[in-house]
């Protein structure tokens, strides 16, 4: 099933927490000089215009990223708004950068990407979007499958993100497997998984899953917009992460009561900041 196209939901409330959380990985990778490995599992199409038909249908980022663009933010949001800033040079939001596009712009020369895509035709736009770069591979295929056949990469360090559109309900097991496989390939990687808050049953799936599966420290971060109802959509948004950078969970502990207070929707928004398996 390829029936999910991000164009529809780019910039929206889970836009802003998985890409804030995926600037502070890779900006945390750069502190030191050596190369590091950036792999994107569910890349789509990399960029995207908030003023398409698509967009018109929805108007998320109105509820998301609309809301930080003018004024100032907080230091650990800074990376992440300076690259919305430049590709958006008049100063009208009109761009929104995907997860890829983000890492591009926020990776060294030295760094290398991996993505993967199977939509074909936000494969066709991804691809054309990174002809030119030189440190990037575009592959139309599964993503967990090229994951498992990039690891170990050759990179020491470096950044997972595993991010299905969750249009299947196995797509939840293979989120999970694919970490704990990952992580017995190359123990020094960091992998975040995003997950949407619609049913409590698949959260909790995922939290029970790798909190028993032996990891090293794994950080739970959430963002809830709404009060959880299990009957209409998405009411937040999710990212695992498995050894993150040690200064991640001060930076969004910091940054999460910011978000609930810019991004909530009602009285009952929210946040969860906590260690499903503890540091090491």
């Amino acid at each position: 099933m390829l029936s999910y196209r991000h164009s529809f939901h780019a910039g929206n409330h889970a836009d802003v927490l998985k890409h804030a959380v995926q600037s502070l990985i890779l900006q945390s990778l750069k502190v030191k000089d050596k190369a590091f490995v950036y792999i994107d599992t569910h890349a789509g199409a990399g960029c995207y215009d908030l003023h398409s038909k698509e967009m018109d249908k929805t108007g998320e980022y109105l509820e998301g990223i609309k809301r930080l663009w003018e004024g100032s933010v907080p230091a650990a949001m800074q990376a992440y708004l300076d690259t919305l800033r430049r590709l958006n040079e008049t100063g009208e939001l009109s761009q929104y950068p995907g997860s890829p596009l983000l890492a591009k712009e926020l990776c060294r020369p030295q760094d290398r990407l991996l993505l993967s895509e199977l939509h074909p035709a936000d494969f066709g736009l991804l691809q054309e979007l990174f002809t030119k770069d030189r440190r990037t591979k575009v592959h139309k295929i599964d993503g967990f499958a090229q994951l498992k056949g990039a690891l170990p990469p050759i990179e020491r360090r470096g950044m997972v993100l595993i991010d299905p559109p969750y249009e299947l309900n196995h797509e939840y097991a293979d989120a999970v497997k694919a970490v704990v496989d990952g992580i017995k390939r190359w123990a020094t990687g960091t992998f975040a998984i995003w997950y949407p808050v619609v049913h409590s049953d698949d959260v909790d799936f995922l939290q029970r899953k790798l909190s028993n599966a032996g990891l090293p420290g794994t950080l739970q971060i959430e963002l809830n917009v709404v009060q959880g109802n299990n009957r209409f959509g998405m009411t937040g948004s999710g990212m695992i992460v498995v050894n993150p950078p040690w200064k991640l969970e001060q930076q969004m502990n910091e940054l999460l009561p910011w978000l609930v207070d810019k991004l909530g929707q009602s009285p009952e928004a929210h946040f969860k900041l906590r260690w499903l398996s503890p540091p090491q």
